[in-house]
């Protein structure tokens, strides 16, 4: 029996215990829309949607996207920045059956294209302008390679080369004799590419039961209910912001408003006007948070909780937001795009505990400890965090290789975390592939060879540093070498090296293998 048998093959078992059932994205807006279609659902500061308006709106889209060809099972990547339209596209989707792929907006040509071709998606969807880079000709000019694109669609921007725009498809007339049988909360439900622990992105196969079971767990971890507004800064299109911002808030009949555009300032104000009660991001956002934060300007009176992933929690930090945000409590979770949340912290828990862990495992989840050999290891003995549960994602898409390596001969899922047994960078919460931007570095002709590493940064937790073994005499610069990443290899700009130090040759083992321990030791200390 393969991963994706596995998983499937404990289907009975989890619905017995009420992780998995029969809801689905579209069942629970219809439930809220019902019960109250003048609740607010959505707002990102340029619109806001009450339950009722949203699935009006969200059965026009469905409607439009089924005239465009979308059919059950058919893929679509959507790359928008934190936007209430962002929500429509998903509960579209979901009521055709078509697969999602969230696409994180600092993602450019490589990394997309790569997405579209991977998946086989039919259509692309992103913005025309955000951040002074034109996501619209990005669109256009991935779509004269990609043979599986039929459309292309733009949100806030001018529709170029047939790119339709998103205002005129939520004219449409809504029909639903135009629309195929709701999908189950089985069927294929989205692909959430991992931000990468290898060279490329790697596809998580999720259905409605899977990806769900971490902000279900969230609701009742933390005490959601129809009252609650979740403040959402982290990108909805990741797995922080897509389960807690995104389907957390639905599955409680809550109300989400979102900000595309960090700025500590802005969020405080936010979250003041909004009166939002909860918030999920990883802690450089609180410490930036705290830092802007004035109890004469900012009204946060309502805030009670946080939760952060993706990095340590210092307790001064834990300590200063209860103190200032009047009680609320950060606390700390673990997971991954293809495990969803494993281990949480809750409110109620001692601050000690969210500094020092990550909380216990929910409900449903086991973790274990395993060696090499793949039998638990020893007390204080370093292992790999291995997890059997029902968040576990499928399959890695069109990877069954992968997806067999990562499980084990006890049918547990191989999580490559503790004791940094994968060679990431986790920088602000996302991961980098330190293989990757080597390999891309390999390629410039003043490089004879490199190691990149992460350095400790107080702000985002860990910086990328290039250490480069340059060609003969040759010299580059920090600029030159970040222009030819982003320029020629079409690297995204967090994931290009902030730091660049050389050596005429790299320390490495008896057989060959780079030392990067020596390296993160030589040029470790920040500056």
């Amino acid at each position: 029996m393969n991963a994706t048998e596995q998983q499937r093959h404990r289907s009975d078992e989890y619905r017995a215990a009420g992780y998995w059932g029969d809801d689905t994205f579209v069942t629970l807006i219809d439930k809220w829309a019902d019960a109250d279609p003048n609740q607010p659902y959505v707002s990102d500061g340029s619109r806001e949607l009450s339950y009722g308006e949203f699935r009006d709106q969200a059965v026009r889209l469905a409607t439009a996207f089924a005239a465009l060809g979308v059919r059950p099972g058919d893929r679509v990547a959507v790359q928008l920045p934190n936007w209430s339209e962002y929500f429509l596209i998903y509960a579209a989707c979901s009521r055709l059956g078509a697969v999602m792929i969230p696409i994180v907006v600092v993602y450019r040509a490589g990394e997309v294209g790569f997405i579209v071709e991977n998946a086989g998606a039919v259509g692309l969807i992103t913005c025309g302008e955000f951040r002074r880079f034109n996501h619209a000709a990005m669109a256009r000019e991935i779509a004269e390679t990609a043979s599986s694109l039929k459309f292309r669609v733009v949100v806030r921007g001018e529709s170029t080369d047939g790119a339709k725009p998103l205002d005129e498809l939520l004219t449409t007339q809504p029909d639903a004799s135009a629309l195929p049988p709701p999908p189950a909360a089985d069927d294929r439900h989205l692909i959430l590419y991992s931000s990468g622990t290898e060279s490329q992105p790697k596809g998580c196969l999720h259905t409605w039961n899977t990806v769900s079971f971490l902000p279900k767990q969230a609701v009742r971890a933390l005490g959601m209910t129809r009252s609650d507004v979740m403040f959402m800064p982290s990108p909805v299109t990741h797995a922080l912001g897509l389960t807690l911002g995104v389907m957390a808030p639905t599955v409680a009949g809550a109300s989400v408003h979102l900000l595309d555009v960090f700025d500590a300032q802005t969020a405080l104000h936010r979250v003041g006007d909004y009166g939002c009660t909860g918030t999920a991001s990883p802690a450089p956002f609180i410490r930036m948070m705290l830092d802007a934060y004035d109890p004469s300007v900012h009204d946060v009176s309502r805030l009670r909780f946080w939760l952060s992933a993706g990095a340590p929690i210092p307790t001064t930090l834990v300590e200063e937001a209860a103190e200032k945000f009047s009680g609320c409590r950060v606390v700390s979770a673990y997971g991954s795009s293809e495990t969803m949340m494993a281990t949480v912290c809750r409110p109620e828990d001692p601050m000690e505990r969210v500094a020092s862990s990550d909380g216990r495992p929910v409900p449903g989840v086991e973790i274990r400890i395993a060696g090499d050999d793949d039998k638990p290891v020893g007390p204080g003995e370093d292992g790999e965090i291995r997890y059997r549960g029902p968040g576990r994602m499928l399959e890695y898409w069109r990877r069954p290789d992968l997806t067999a390596a990562a499980t084990d001969s006890g049918g547990w899922w191989r999580t490559g975390d503790l004791g940094r047994l994968k060679d990431i960078i986790i920088r602000g919460g996302f991961n980098i592939s330190a293989r990757q931007v080597e390999e891309a570095l390999l390629a410039h002709p003043k490089v004879a060879n490199v190691a990149v590493i992460g350095v400790p940064d107080p702000d985002v937790g860990e910086r990328v540093c290039a250490v480069i073994v340059p060609k003969g005499s040759a010299e580059i610069t920090l600029k030159e070498m970040r222009d030819y990443l982003t320029n020629e290899s079409k690297l995204a700009i967090w994931k290009v090296p902030e730091r660049i130090e050389f050596l005429s040759e790299l320390p490495v083992t008896a057989v060959g293998k780079i030392q990067k321990f020596v390296l993160r030791d030589k040029f470790g200390t920040p500056r």
